[in-house]
């Protein structure tokens, strides 16, 4: 019989998170895969007039209108490449304060490949970013560094209250024209 994980030096399967990492430009980012609703190809979307560059535009998902922000836009002012491994991520997005999330959509380069590591692995890097409160902590590993993305902390409170009006936008009585 085997010893236990624990006692050969493996870090204990409770400590270990899943996170989808991806990429902008060169640089690795990570999201929790418990935040991730699901990964889509990337889909046409309907711009909306006088938001922010970075927001992408909206798109139907499951009978609600999803809006969908472009975090290679947002984080350094450049869009997304329309790459095959660009990919639609949507995320339960759940800001401070607030009980219920709604679900927002990323546009996200090279978003592929999973990590599982102990959350604890990533660490502060000295710097307060006021300006990009999302990006968090960096952990090191053999491909560079990699920086863990707060979902909940992507937009702030005026962006929040334009993609996110309450009540939240439905298509429910909407009637599909041919």
């Amino acid at each position: 019989m085997g010893e236990p994980e624990a006692r050969r030096g493996a870090a204990p399967a409770a400590r270990q998170t899943l996170f989808l990492v991806f990429c902008i430009g060169n640089e690795r980012y990570a999201l929790q895969a418990i935040d991730v609703v699901e990964v889509l190809p990337r889909l046409p979307l309907k711009p909306i007039a006088r938001m922010p560059s970075w927001v992408a535009g909206i798109f139907a998902w499951r009978g609600v209108v999803v809006p969908v922000i472009d975090l290679c836009a947002l984080t350094f002012g450049q869009d997304a490449e329309a790459r095959t491994s660009t990919r639609l991520v949507l995320v339960h997005y759940r800001p401070q304060g607030q009980e219920t999330g709604q679900v927002l959509g990323l546009i996200l380069e090279q978003a592929t490949d999973t990590l599982r590591c102990d959350p604890a692995d990533f660490k502060p890097y000295g710097l307060d970013n006021c300006q990009a409160p999302y990006l968090g902590p960096v952990r090191e590993d053999a491909p560079g560094m990699l920086q863990w993305v707060r979902v909940n902390d992507l937009l702030d409170e005026s962006v929040r209250a334009m993609l996110f009006p309450s009540p939240p936008l439905s298509l429910d009585g909407f009637e599909e024209r041919p």
